[in-house]
Order: C-alpha cells, then structure tokens, then sequence
C-alpha cells in the first residue's frame, strides 16, 4: 500500500494584501522608487512605514533598511563597534549574524546554548568576565527567546550593550514588553520567510536619540534626514551629520508599501502561527522518538517555524530519516549537518572565524536537531498531516 504524502511547498508565502498590491503599482507608474525621490505633497511610503512601526513597536525611532543583516551590521557600527572589538554571540544562530559581526570588523566571541536553544546565561556571564567584550548581539534564534530578565542583569553588570537580532522574533514579548526593546538597538527582518515579506528589507529600532540619528545618515540619507518618519531633533543631526559615514543601505518606496500593507495583520497572522506551531509541538510531545522542549517561559511567542530532536535516531540514520521524510513532502533540515545545506549552518562550519571554540552542550543539542518551517499557507489539517508522515518514518527506527 502506498505511504500518503503531503505536497504543499514549505517555501509558498501568503500573497501580499490587495492594497499593497495597488500601492506598488502606483509607486511602479511613477516611476519615484527612491525614497529621497518625492514631489511637493507627496506621500513617503517608507518614512510612513517608519512611523507605523515604531509606533507599533512602541519605540520613539525606526529606520527602514534594505535587510535585517544590514541591519545587525548598521546596529553595531552607530553603537560603536570598531576593528577588533569583541562581540558575544550565541553560537546557535543563523550565518548573517556571525557574518555581520565579521563585516564591520569584530572579533565573534561564541557563547554555548542550554537544552532549550538558548543563549547559556552562566556561559555568557563567564565569557562577559573573561573576554573583556562589551557588546552583546543575541539573536533570538528561531524565535526562542532566552530570560531576558537576567540577560540585561549580566549586560548591566558587566558594562556591556546589547544588541538585538529579532529576525524571528517580530511580535514577540517576554514579560508584556515586545522583542526587541530590551537592548540599546534591535534589528528586525522582512526577508520573504519572516513575520513580513519584502523579499529583501529590515528594521533597526532604538530609543537613543543619537543612535537613531547616526543611524538614519549612515544609512545613506545624505543631507535628507528631515524626510524620514520617525527621527529624533535637528540639534541631534547636528552632533553626527559629519562623522557619521554612508553605507547606503535605504529602503525603496516598493519595499515599504508593501510592508505597511501588512503591518496591520501581523497580531492576527501571530495568532495564526501559533495555532499551526501548538498543534505540532503537542504531536512532538507525544512522539516517540522525539524530543521537544516545553516553552515554560512567561514569553509570548511566534511559531513561525518547529525545531525538535530526533533522539531515537543515531547520527548515522538522521540523513535517510530526514531523505525519508522529504520524500513524502515533509521538508526538514538538519542543524547538526558537518557542511552547510541552504539556510542551515553549524558555528565551527564558519570557517573564517579564528580560534572557533568548542561549545560542547552546542554541539550536543545541535546534533540530532531537525528544523522546519511552518508557513501560513499551510492548515491545521496539513500541520497533522505533516506530524502523522514524521511519526511513521520515525517509526521505523524504534
């Protein structure tokens, strides 16, 4: 008897909403795709979009960029990063994270995880004492959110400024206070499998007046700060218009229509996630041969994507599981892969990084962790369909 299997594509987003649809088109006809580019009167879609979302994210700044990588990169230039200054970074991370700690020049201190994909806070307040480092980029790894309570107590007791990464984590809040507004900067992303989709874009927030400053002309603004949406007072620029270098790295007026079109959703396309990610995190629970933390924590998360182990398999038999199980149209991916493959990469495969150390627990939890997206263009329906092909090739091992 042949195996049922499912065949929805893990990579289908949503369409963008109608109105950003038309809006696009429009900005298209007149041909004024740069955000500088504007006529008395006219509306500044990405200055627009920086004002809804501060306002949303309930920061007093926002600047609309062309990535969330160039927006981790931007956030450590203007919070002072320098050649050969230490950064602390969880190593369970994504490869722009490590990435942008190398392009403006920093020296990546990799800290370890514990069992639930969080940065280990003994480990940091360790290597924040030893390493002398006094910046912290801590990226909400595939939205799992550490304690940020005592997170910010080793930041403060060590002197050390912290840094956002959001990318998966847009919505999301520990205690009642969003993702993101925790640290001096945050960086968000709105690559095509995040919370929002441009295809390519980001945001970098802060309620630093001159951070904000700094950063909204070293994202290339020339002498046009004035047109941006969420900016802090002249006398601010004035600071930091001349020892603040270009990197241009704006958002176009396309990019930032379409976002403000979905702006609006994003509480209801939360909720949305989390019914699909609740539904698999209970069959995981349940499954033999699988291990999935619980999410004790007082976070409120967005489950746009699943990670959980195979502990019933060996090294050996996860690549034919993982073969198994994409071969019948559940697509997982392996983070304890020795090479790269697509989107997912271990620390020590980051080669370019001097003296990569090793992080046993890392190595450990990584291992036998299987990732997979959980997109809204899939139902509850596929989200069970998909959990009952993963049981039963898991089956086979046990």
């Amino acid at each position: 008897m042949s195996k049922v299997s499912f065949n929805k594509p893990f990579t289908q987003q949503e369409a963008i909403p109608e109105d950003g649809i038309a809006r696009a088109v429009e900005i298209m006809r007149s041909g004024r795709l740069h955000r500088y580019n504007l006529v008395a009167g006219e509306d500044n879609e990405a200055s627009l979009l920086e004002q809804e979302y501060a306002t949303w994210q309930e920061v007093d700044y926002c600047i609309a960029v062309t990535s969330g990588g160039y927006a981790i990169q931007l956030a450590m230039r203007v919070c002072g990063v320098k050649p050969g200054d230490k950064v602390l970074a969880n190593a369970y991370t994504l490869a722009p994270v490590p990435g942008a700690i190398h392009n403006v020049g920093g020296v990546p201190i990799l800290v370890d995880i514990d069992d639930n994909y969080h940065i280990d806070l003994d480990d940091l307040d360790a290597k924040a004492a030893s390493s002398g480092a006094k910046y912290l980029l801590l990226s909400h790894m595939r939205g799992h959110i550490a304690d940020m309570d005592r997170v910010t107590e080793i930041c403060a007791s060590h002197g050390i400024t912290l840094i956002e990464d959001c990318a998966h984590t847009m919505a999301a809040k520990w205690r009642g206070v969003r993702s993101g507004n925790f640290g001096k900067v945050a960086a968000f992303s709105t690559q095509t499998y995040k919370h929002m989709n441009s295809g390519e874009g980001g945001f970098l927030t802060t309620n630093d007046p001159e951070i904000a400053a700094r950063a909204i002309v070293s994202s290339g603004s020339y002498m046009l700060y004035g047109r941006h949406g969420a900016v802090p007072a002249e006398e601010v620029f004035e600071k930091v218009k001349l020892i603040s270098p270009n990197y241009s790295g704006r958002m176009d007026h396309i990019r930032a229509a379409l976002l403000r079109a979905q702006l609006p959703h994003i509480e209801e396309k939360a909720a949305q996630w989390n019914a699909r990610y609740d539904l698999l995190h209970r069959r995981f629970s349940q499954m033999k041969g699988a291990y999935i933390p619980e999410r004790k924590q007082v976070e409120a998360y967005v489950g746009s994507s699943i990670q959980f182990r195979a502990d019933g398999l060996t090294r050996e038999q996860i690549p034919e599981f993982i073969a198994a199980c994409n071969a019948r149209g559940a697509e997982l991916k392996w983070f304890g892969d020795d090479e790269p493959k697509a989107f997912t990469s271990r620390y020590d495969s980051w080669k370019y990084i001097d003296d990569i150390p090793h992080l046993p627990n890392t190595q450990k939890v990584l291992a036998n962790t299987l990732d997979m997206r959980i997109p809204l263009t899939f139902d509850e329906d596929d989200c069970t369909l998909i959990a009952d092909i993963i049981e039963d090739e898991l089956s086979h091992y046990l």
